[in-house]
């Protein structure tokens, strides 16, 4: 079961709730979501700030993802599945994940969709259900496969992945990429797209699988290293939030790497935007900026892929 706080509010109006929410709450939320911070501690710091209203700030900014879906698992033009593949040098040698296939027979161009610090939640799993609408085989490894799956709640989740040893997790979100790019329904023109975590994830897949990676679209991801750009072979298109400066500190260095090394991307950043702001589960979603960066995607992808 989901640990989740029942609300009414709904991913539109989520997004202008963001304006009532004092920055320092937003800060520390970015801190817990991205430390061991617990949720205890969280809404403790956010009391001792002295915010009139600060904790209910703080509650509004937990994940709500029972109206957060953008298709539902039951739409009828995608078909939705768990599927294991091998993983071999990764946790346990097996894997699991969520594959979205279009409606038609394919061959599909695919896409692996790479989670967050916190394993395969149902946002992610609406990412790739998004993705499947659009004609793509979406697949969403779940990196806390090996020790149980993610857990049902972001909280717990985050603990485990900062649990797992972090070459064989990316071995197993390798893997991942390299089992929807070879599945019979995949024309073989793979893309990847992540967010945060997921987003680092996908600039290092840029650089380690060279030309078998087709396109790219990190959402606010670590930069990969100047030395290693070299490397890379994908197009990427890089989406960043205006306000995220651990993210964004890097982002100059690698802009100034990928033009010396005549690499092909995109650089956008989004006004108005925090960390997250893809996300529709909590308030730092901004719906107007999440679509033009996911309509960018779409456009990016099929531009590439097909």
């Amino acid at each position: 079961m989901l640990d989740q706080i029942e609300s009414d509010v709904v991913p539109e109006t989520r997004s202008k709730n963001a304006q009532e929410i004092d920055p320092r709450i937003f800060d520390l939320y970015d801190e817990f979501c991205h430390t061991a911070m617990d949720r205890r501690t969280f809404l403790s710091r956010a009391a001792a700030l002295g915010i009139v209203g600060g904790v209910a700030m703080a509650q509004s900014l937990l994940p709500r993802y029972a109206e957060a879906a953008i298709v539902k698992f039951t739409d009828p033009r995608i078909k939705a599945t768990y599927e294991t593949y091998a993983s071999p040098g990764g946790t346990s040698g097996e894997m699991r994940g969520y594959l979205v296939k279009p409606q038609g027979d394919g061959p599909f161009p695919a896409v692996v969709v790479i989670h967050e610090n916190r394993g395969l939640n149902p946002y992610i799993e609406d990412v790739a259900r998004r993705l499947g609408i659009e004609g793509f085989l979406a697949f969403a490894p779940d990196g806390l496969a090996p020790v149980g799956g993610y857990p049902g709640n972001d909280e717990d989740g985050k603990v485990m992945q900062a649990e797992l040893d972090k070459m064989k997790l990316f071995t197993d979100l390798l893997n991942g990429a390299n089992f929807v790019k070879s599945h019979p329904l995949s024309t073989g023109r793979l893309g990847a797209t992540g967010f945060c975590f997921g987003g680092g994830v996908v600039n290092a897949f840029a650089v380690e699988m060279g030309d078998a990676l087709n396109a790219g679209v990190p959402y606010y991801g670590m930069a990969a290293m100047s030395a290693d750009v070299p490397k890379i072979t994908a197009p990427l298109m890089i989406q960043n939030a205006e306000d995220d400066p651990r993210i964004n500190d890097g982002m100059p260095a690698y802009a100034d790497a990928l033009t010396a090394n005549g690499k092909t991307f995109e650089m956008h950043t989004y006004p108005g935007t925090k960390h997250g702001f893809h996300n529709t589960s909590t308030p730092r979603y901004n719906e107007e900026q999440a679509t033009i960066a996911w309509t960018r995607t779409i456009d990016f992808f099929k531009q590439h892929l097909t």
